[in-house]
């Protein structure tokens, strides 16, 4: 089984921190065995994640975190940037399209753009993963909630950190039955549903201090293009 972090960002997302360097240096500290960067409507960041795992003794994984008009989607294993504010299903359609799969990243938070309280359960169960396990939760409630959902409708599940600083890359991983150690390995095993999940959440300091800086950040950047 390899240990695969599914969910981070760099400082390319508008809430991020460090630069992919950092997050691979940690995912290699922490055991990994790939990482995929998933900045918030960005790619350039991950791809060059992705190009420099193999220095790092990681399988790197291209991805990214659409924001589509129902909310968030991981695409994972694109190369090219998926395009935001489409329709969820449009949204998975244009995913696969690139040879990727599309996960759904806390899908019963509407706080933090979940899409359960957008679609229908059909329609959320046309994934092609749940995550079921994001550690940057107070409660566990929408946790618990999302594995529920994906056993009810046979889903795979994934885990996330969701970090965006480089010291939570790993706080929470999908274990992945992969037959190789590659990234179409990876994937395959994920749409296959030959994973599991494990992780722990994300200490509260740390969490509000992610978002006081993502705040802080967004704000930088807001009059950063004012000016």
């Amino acid at each position: 089984m390899l240990s695969v972090e599914l969910h981070s960002h760099s400082e390319l997302s508008y809430d991020g921190r460090d630069p992919v360097e950092m997050l691979l240096e940690q995912a290699q500290a922490v055991g990994l065995d790939a990482l995929a960067v998933t900045d918030h409507d960005e790619i350039d960041a991950s791809l060059r994640a992705a190009d420099l795992a193999e220095e790092y003794g990681l399988v790197g994984i291209p991805g990214m975190e659409v924001t589509s008009a129902d909310g968030h989607v991981l695409a994972i294993g694109v190369e090219e940037a998926v395009p935001s504010g489409k329709p969820f299903v449009d949204t998975l359609d244009e995913i696969r399209d690139r040879g990727g799969i599309a996960v759904v990243p806390h899908p019963f938070q509407s706080s933090r753009s979940g899409v359960a309280p957008n679609i229908s359960a059909a329609t959320l169960a046309s994934a092609d993963a749940i995550e079921v396990y994001n550690s940057r939760l107070l409660t566990g409630r929408a946790n618990r909630k999302a594995e529920r959902f994906a056993r009810t409708h046979n889903r795979p599940m994934t885990a996330g950190s969701d970090a965006h600083i480089a010291e939570m890359v790993g706080q929470a991983v999908t274990r992945v039955g992969a037959d190789e150690r590659s990234l179409d390995a990876i994937l395959d095993a994920i749409r296959d549903g030959r994973t599991s999940v494990e992780g722990k959440r994300t200490p509260w300091h740390i969490s509000f201090r992610q978002a006081a800086g993502g705040a802080k950040r967004r704000v930088k950047n807001r009059l950063a293009e004012f000016l």
